[in-house]
């Protein structure tokens, strides 16, 4: 034992006076964690430096045929109405047998080369036609899923049946938002069916990340708004002491309730909506455009107007800060809009709803400048066979060979990539699977999604599972 006034201390001394320090490095780590949570949306820095800052996803729910859009196949005429076999994929799904009998269907439209780099383009988009030479194809898509809820699923979270984390979700996780009084992540007018909620959900990420819906599918797009958001609220000062209180009941809850996560997700979302009260009516305004731009678009004409006033809002979102904005062209039927069994021709009505609208958008962010920083990405969950479906007047599904587009941030436009066999029913020249293409988006926003995972179950999961790799002949 020390004699007093000894320099030296007693081993229960040193214990002590290291628990107090102990104590210390794990308070100054919780309130790290603390800290951490309430800036969960701040912006992140990538994994690499960016060639894109955002991405606006034109989704094509039901899957358009690409033989009668952007994948020209002369074959088709001449082998109409004859019967060939082909690998059917329902077939092949329910029975395993391959090299079905089917009749061969031509397309009903003409086909014509465009632009400079000669692309062909169906007479079905006249306007989009005129914009080929910023257009990067990729002709030799493939994916996962016969049918549209796990196909569509797959296209949004990489997996047909598990609960993933959507791709937005991944983008808001890995890059936070540009814009604090805005989420990062922002899906217009989503189908309720073939997935649902889980296509802009966060699954097992943090609730923070996930989508933020504005309407639904099948709405007037004058009408889609996001829930709770009061254009006609109180003045500042009475919503801010609502606010205020509103914070001292979520900080009880949280107090009483510490680490748990859906406390934490609702009184973030609930601080986001306290700054989206002040910026998102602005954003969501379209009438603040001017006539020019807003007929750019195509809104006031009656098969333009619900299509146009989305890719409107998307622009403006993204402008504002967003950095993943879907604009769903939909519905909530069971049979989705694109998806043509037995009437083929109604293609054109839905070719004439998107084609100028999204015509209009590649214009306007052009000539704003945004398209050198903006991806945008046109595609459906899978294509449509060459053939005829039970010899009918439409088209069945087909994950093996179809076609998607994208422009902007930093992809080669003017550019074709890969191809379909001579009837467009199988990828054969550089297929790309859709995990190819969800790791080349995330490569361009500067994110490697080899390392963009989260910890869940055990093991690290991402966007990408195990597979992808990135599709480098694409890029600029």
């Amino acid at each position: 034992m020390n004699s007093p006034g000894s320099p030296w201390i007693t081993r229960r001394q040193a214990l002590q006076k290291l628990a107090c320090g102990f104590g210390g490095l794990a308070l100054t780590s919780l309130l790290a964690e603390r800290s951490a949570a309430a800036n969960s949306l701040a912006p992140k820095l990538p994994h690499y430096s960016p060639r894109a800052r955002r991405i606006i996803f034109l989704f094509m729910q039901g899957g358009p045929s690409q033989v009668d859009t952007f994948d020209f196949k002369p074959a088709l005429a001449r082998h109409d109405g004859t019967k060939m076999p082909f690998d059917d994929a329902r077939t092949v799904a329910n029975t395993g047998n391959r090299g079905t009998d089917q009749r061969v269907m031509k397309s009903p439209w003409t086909f014509q080369q465009h632009g400079a780099s000669g692309r062909w383009v169906s007479e079905l988009f006249p306007e989009m036609a005129r914009h080929v030479d910023d257009l990067c194809f990729i002709h030799s898509m493939r994916t996962e899923g016969v049918a549209h809820g796990p196909a569509t699923l797959f296209l949004h979270c990489g997996s047909t049946n598990f609960v993933r984390p959507s791709m937005g979700a991944w983008v808001n996780y890995g890059l936070g938002t540009e814009n604090e009084n805005l989420p990062g992540f922002v899906t217009i007018a989503p189908a309720l069916g073939n997935g649902g909620t889980r296509n802009y959900g966060p699954a097992f990420l943090p609730a923070i990340y996930q989508g933020t819906p504005i309407g639904i599918a099948g709405q007037p797009a004058d009408q889609l708004v996001i829930r709770n958001l009061d254009r006609n609220a109180p003045r500042v000062d009475s919503r801010r002491r609502q606010f205020e209180l509103l914070r001292a009941v979520n900080a009880e809850q949280a107090g009483q309730r510490p680490g748990d996560r859906e406390i934490e997700a609702i009184v973030h979302s609930y601080e986001l909506a306290w700054r989206m009260q002040s910026q998102a009516p602005v954003v969501l305004d379209l009438e603040s455009e001017t006539e020019s731009t807003r007929a750019l678009y195509g809104i006031g004409e009656k098969t333009t107007d619900d299509f146009g006033r989305q890719c409107l809002m998307a622009r403006r979102l993204c402008e504002a800060g967003v950095r993943f904005v879907q604009v769903n062209y939909g519905d909530n039927t069971a049979n989705p809009r694109w998806d043509q069994h037995a009437n083929l021709p109604k293609h054109a009505d839905h070719a004439r709803a998107v084609d100028k609208p999204i015509s209009g958008l590649l214009t306007d962010l052009k000539a704003r400048g945004l398209l050198e920083d903006t991806i945008v990405w046109w595609g459906g969950e899978f294509g449509r066979t060459p053939y005829a479906e039970k010899n009918g007047t439409g088209r069945d599904h087909n994950p093996g060979g179809f076609t998607v587009w994208l422009a902007g941030g930093g992809v080669r436009p003017g550019f074709a990539l890969g191809a379909t066999d001579d009837f467009a029913a199988q990828s054969v020249v550089n297929p790309v699977h859709m995990h190819d293409l969800h790791a080349t988006l995330l490569h361009q926003l500067g994110l490697d999604h080899e390392r963009l995972t989260f910890r869940f179950d055990g093991r690290e999961h991402r966007l990408t599972d195990v597979h992808g790799h990135i599709v480098r002949e694409i890029l600029a």
